[in-house]
């Protein structure tokens, strides 16, 4: 399953086409995700103790991972996920021929190459020397 908890997907079919919501469980075994907002069921509450009241309870259901697609963070179009090595490690990218390359993991967005978000080389600074500071005092 290429979908992990905290994506934001886009819901493709059914009666919440069109709905975008983060991810807030998934379930390999079953193919299924939990979508914030999407999928809501009313559940019966019913009172357990003498002081409790019963209740309705809204909350949201699994719902198939054919019928969401992922949303890309750095351009906002729905996408399939392509896979990429990056130091060693499989990584989710935007890709195929309308992808613009940019990584679906936070931890590898700026390391992809090709994407929007990866700064240019020239533009990188060297990290600056670190200083006690007793050694500055005595200096001056």
């Amino acid at each position: 399953m290429n979908i992990k908890v905290n994506d934001t997907v886009l819901v493709i079919t059914g009666k919440y086409k069109g709905k975008q919501g983060k991810v807030l469980k998934t379930e390999p075994k079953d193919n299924k995700v939990i979508v914030e907002g999407v999928n809501i069921v009313h559940k019966h509450e019913k009172a357990r103790k003498a002081n409790e009241t019963s209740r309705i309870v809204t909350e949201e259901a699994p719902i198939d991972v054919s019928n969401v697609e992922i949303v890309c963070p750095s351009c906002g179009k729905p996408t399939r996920v392509y896979h990429a090595f990056v130091d060693g490690k499989k990584v989710r990218i935007h890709g195929g021929t309308k992808g613009c390359g940019a990584s679906l993991d936070k931890a590898f967005a700026k390391k992809v190459k090709g994407t929007k978000t990866e700064a240019p080389a020239a533009a990188e600074e060297a990290p600056k020397k670190r200083t006690r500071k007793r050694s500055q005092k005595a200096e001056e």
